[in-house]
């Protein structure tokens, strides 16, 4: 039997959907849909503080998820979670008369829960992807960002310190898709433990050079500090509990072929805190046999390629076509549970010229995990004399998870934008024991 969600933010997406439909309005008042924000502009206070300096944020994501078919748990049920977004960017520069600067402040909330915890992947384990993309890093309130950010030399050198997140300009994808798969910084999902994506910020870095008006590198440090990963520690300025630095460097390339936009990034991070090995104790010899502690290495190390191109374009409308895009992932084999990961996919912007906003997209992704990961657990279940999955001390063995999804975005408004969406995982969490789901989605984007 389907259960429905309980949460209390349903009534807000559903006022969200039905104010979309409202009859046309003036772009100022609220629920236009040529507005950018939902609430309008505030009887013109918000353009006023636009034109001062202040440009506020109000944001909300919501997302469904449902195991239609399939999944370690066959009994139907829907999850629902969700993030609210309080920022506001300052160009100090109006405010202060501080040349080429901005500083940025946002808190978020995270509520809710989520499809995959203990419908579709085994939760002795766990999984890798995330069928609700918002879920995660405790759901619970936090500063995400906090940083000032300065240009010099007619802005071919660009410095931003703070507190924010390494995804946010290094590894950064876009996060249109409902699935972790398809959503922002791959790094930060597949090395989680060092590099800590949004909402979650450290204090940290970014140095940018502009080697022209297509290319540059940039080069990061970030506070490696777990502590920050803690639901209660959401608003902690303290460095206590810092283990070390994690150290991005990224060449990125936003050429125009064609005349159509393209971006193509490599990037590479080392962290320099102790990291655990996944298999040998300080031997050599497999920690799940010898019953040592698993050793330490000195540091934790990987690298990143991404690309996105977009390849068609109407002659009326360049925003209009396909477009192309692909990320992979390397990572140190000693230390990290995945070793590597890859997806690919298209989105086609404005397919009818009746919905010339909406979207509709289509991605594949593969997430491997390291050999040495798995004989670790194959010889943990060896130590304690376990062979039978079905028994719950079993620990069950991952090895590659892969993952799809096709959603329709449908523009309502400028304010809103709804994604119905299908996904399909076979061998969730890697486990091969754990049958394919089909999971049925709806993900909501919305500024208010």
């Amino acid at each position: 039997m389907l259960q429905l969600p309980n949460t209390r933010y349903s009534g807000l997406a559903l006022a969200t959907l039905l104010g979309a439909l409202s009859p046309a309005t003036s772009a100022s008042e609220m629920f236009a849909k040529d507005s950018k924000w939902m609430l309008g502009d505030w009887g013109g206070t918000r353009s006023e503080l636009l034109e001062k300096g202040y440009d506020f944020t109000l944001g909300y994501t919501g997302e469904m998820g449902s195991n239609l078919h399939g999944g370690y748990s066959h009994d139907r049920a829907a999850r629902y979670s969700d993030q609210f977004t309080f920022g506001v960017n300052m160009d100090l520069q109006k405010i202060l008369g501080w040349h080429d600067t901005e500083m940025q402040l946002t808190v978020t909330e995270r509520h809710g829960n989520n499809i995959s915890n203990d419908r579709i992947n085994d939760p002795r384990v766990g999984g890798f992807t995330s069928a609700q993309e918002v879920w995660g890093r405790g759901q619970t309130w936090r500063l995400t960002q906090m940083w000032i950010k300065q240009k010099y030399f007619d802005g071919a050198l660009d410095v931003k310190f703070g507190r924010f997140g390494e995804g946010e300009d290094f590894n950064s994808f876009p996060c249109d898709f409902q699935n972790l798969a398809f959503c922002g910084s791959q790094v930060g999902n597949w090395a989680g433990g060092i590099w800590y994506n949004w909402p979650v910020s450290q204090w940290a870095l970014r140095v940018r050079y502009n080697l022209n008006d297509a290319l540059y590198a940039q080069v990061g440090v970030f506070e490696q500090n777990p502590s920050n990963l803690e639901s209660g520690n959401g608003f902690k300025l303290s460095g206590s509990g810092t283990q070390g630095a994690v150290m991005p460097i990224e060449l990125v390339w936003s050429p125009r072929v064609n005349g159509l936009k393209g971006e193509y990034r490599a990037g590479y991070y080392y962290s320099n805190a102790k990291a655990q090995d996944v298999l040998k104790d300080s031997n050599g010899t497999p920690a799940a046999i010898s019953g040592a502690a698993y050793r330490s290495s000195s540091s934790k190390h990987g690298l990143w390629l991404g690309a996105q191109q977009q390849v068609t374009a109407l002659a009326s409308d360049q925003s209009r076509g396909l477009s192309l895009f692909a990320n992979a992932t390397v990572h140190d084999k000693k230390t990290n549970a995945i070793d590597n990961y890859v997806q690919a996919g298209v989105v086609y912007k404005g397919p009818f010229d009746a919905r010339a906003k909406d979207d509709i997209g289509f991605a594949l992704a593969r997430v491997h995990v390291n050999p040495g990961y798995r004989k670790n657990a194959r010889l943990i279940n060896q130590a304690n004399s376990l062979d039978n999955y079905d028994n719950p001390g079993f620990l069950p063995v991952q090895d590659t998870e892969y993952s799809a999804e096709l959603y329709y975005g449908i523009h309502l408004a400028e304010w809103l934008t709804v994604r119905p969406n299908l996904q399909y995982i076979r061998h969730p969490g890697g486990v091969s024991r754990v049958d394919d789901a089909l999971i049925g989605g709806l993900k909501i984007q919305s500024s208010f």
